[in-house]
């Protein structure tokens, strides 16, 4: 959560984020730390390339949460959950899911005690479906290619 407070403080996102607005303010903030904006040779052009590279980070991390992201990608994420759980890892309040179909998603927020609750559950993915998929923002961390 940390890290989404993080990115929507640089990008100016007061609540939901807007791929409109969003893309706006990232255009103005590469226009304002583009390191080639500076000389060879100048202290910023250093603290330049550190800040673009944030701001191309957070950028597509905030696209990849944005409300109209995840609704055009809904069919995969149900078709992914449907598919069972293949592995899963906790860190902090990051829980990090691989689908049996390949697909890894990142869950944040997720506490100590709603994890081990998780792992107790006598039917894992029955527990996932409905007390972490609907309550908890997502993204798709990675695909893998399955071979059947």
């Amino acid at each position: 959560m940390k890290r989404i407070g993080e990115y929507k403080k640089l990008f100016g996102v007061e609540k939901d984020i807007e791929l409109k607005s969003l893309k706006k303010a990232y255009r103005n903030l590469v226009k304002e730390w583009h390191p080639d904006k500076f000389q060879a040779g100048d202290e910023r052009q250093a603290e330049a390339e550190i800040q673009s590279r944030k701001i191309i980070d957070g950028y597509h991390f905030l696209v990849s949460i944005a409300p109209e992201t995840i609704l055009a990608n809904a069919d995969q994420y149900a078709e992914s959950i449907s598919s069972g759980i293949a592995d899963f890892q906790h860190k902090g309040n990051l829980l990090e899911i691989t689908f049996m179909d390949g697909t890894t998603y990142e869950y944040f927020g997720v506490t100590k005690p709603v994890f081990i609750k998780m792992i107790n559950s006598s039917k894992l993915n029955r527990f996932a479906k409905r007390s972490i998929y609907p309550n908890y923002t997502f993204r798709m961390a990675k695909r893998e290619n399955v071979e059947a």
